[in-house]
């Protein structure tokens, strides 16, 4: 399909991030037995929460557009994702390991968080005010993800610092 209007552009994306978020449910719970950090396992585990809510919310937008969320497959979460896979994989359980999930985590955010203000604004400008509400719901819920593990890393960081 050839995307020539921004209404077309809106659904690939939201479909784009539909599908970005369905992957992100998957891995967490992995992330969340990973970590030893306690304040690490119960961010990833809110996290969850916070995604299956903005699951329902992107619902909840395809039924506003009449539209189906399925059809396409991001690529781009995939990649960041089998990253933080290998992160898993190369690094030995402990704070060196948290601080390398960390950043992992802050790199999803920052994904979704540039997927969400884009889409954000083509639903304004678009005129759908309910649909920008609700995506923007999502974008100050991953921003404060972020904020989360910035603070969890300010703990961990120098703790992984003693102990390596």
């Amino acid at each position: 399909m050839s995307i020539s209007t921004i209404d077309q552009l809106l659904l690939n994306e939201l479909k784009d991030l539909y599908s970005a978020e369905k992957q992100i449910i998957k891995f967490l719970p992995k992330m969340a037995k990973a970590s030893t950090s306690p304040d690490l396992r119960a961010a990833f585990e809110d996290h969850l929460k916070e995604t299956l809510g903005q699951i329902k919310r992107l619902d909840r937008i395809f039924e506003i557009l009449s539209k189906s969320p399925k059809g396409k497959v991001c690529h781009g979460m995939k990649g960041v994702l089998e990253e933080g896979a290998e992160v898993l994989e190369e690094t030995a359980k402990g704070l060196v390991r948290d601080a390398a999930l960390i950043s992992s985590a802050q790199r999803v955010e920052h994904y979704e968080m540039a997927g969400y203000g884009c889409v954000r604004e083509y639903a304004k400008i678009l005129g759908h005010n309910e649909i920008a509400t609700l995506l923007d719901e999502t974008l100050s819920e991953e921003k404060a993800a972020d904020k989360k593990l910035g603070m969890i890393s300010k703990q961990v960081n120098p703790a992984a610092l003693k102990a390596a």
